[in-house]
């Protein structure tokens, strides 16, 4: 597992021109990937919404767009220069008429995802995308997700990089070993970073291991989709 202080550190080191390496190391799949998450968030009808690891705030604006109920939408992060793109973004937005009033009851916070500062049962549903990978305790991290989710009905949604399709893999692999750091140093001149993102993919469990993890963390119905042909998956647990 990664120490928080060093990903911390990292992440504060390319906050500036994250976005922009998200979408071309992706080929701008992230948006639909975001998307995929927002109307799985938007069926469950949540009022209070919190997506952890939140960096610069895309998946809040993707849900917040996407939700057609009023819910309180937090994004918490524990990264301050993450946060500060993402505060930077909402000012932004909430400067047209058309995101005013859906960015009313959205918030930004400073906060660890092994110690969430909200009490048991408070969130309906829960989102984490990209950040599971990152977390110094994975488990730990789980059942806290799992401990401030209400019973019944809260919903954890899980967007994760995955172990893609047999016929895949050799082309991904030497795209994450190879091809990735290049195109990183282009866009952030920090290609480091970068090199953990592709070690971090390369050693993260399959959807069966995961899906198993999440159970164990206390979730009663966890089903997992992938996507992209396998290198994202989508996991949904719920708690009854």
């Amino acid at each position: 597992m990664p120490e928080a202080s060093a990903v911390n550190k990292m992440f504060a080191g390319i906050a500036g021109r994250y976005d922009l390496a998200n979408h071309l190391l992706s080929g701008g799949l992230d948006f639909y990937w975001r998307r995929k998450l927002a109307r799985e968030v938007s069926r469950c009808r949540p009022k209070v919404v919190v997506d952890l690891a939140t960096g610069s705030g895309d998946v809040v604006f993707s849900i917040a767009k996407t939700l057609k109920n009023p819910a309180a939408i937090t994004g918490l992060d524990f990264c301050p220069p993450m946060l500060e793109k993402a505060v930077e973004k909402k000012r932004h937005l909430e400067k047209t008429k058309k995101w005013a009033s859906r960015l009313e009851q959205v918030n930004f916070i400073q906060g660890d995802c092994l110690n969430l500062p909200f009490s048991d049962g408070q969130v309906d549903v829960l989102t984490i995308a990209f950040g599971l990978r990152n977390l110094e305790d994975r488990a730990r991290g789980l059942r806290e997700m799992r401990r401030v989710l209400r019973k019944p009905g809260g919903v954890l949604l899980v967007l994760e990089f995955s172990q893609p399709a047999t016929l895949l893999r050799p082309f991904y692999f030497f795209y994450l070993r190879y091809l990735l750091p290049v195109i990183a140093r282009l866009a952030t001149g920090q290609p480091e970073a970068y090199h953990y993102l592709g070690e971090t993919i390369g050693k993260f469990p399959p959807r069966e291991t995961l899906t198993a993890e999440i159970r164990a963390a206390g979730f009663d119905k966890v089903d997992s989709v992938g996507l992209s042909c396998s290198i994202v998956a989508l996991h949904q647990a719920e708690v009854l």
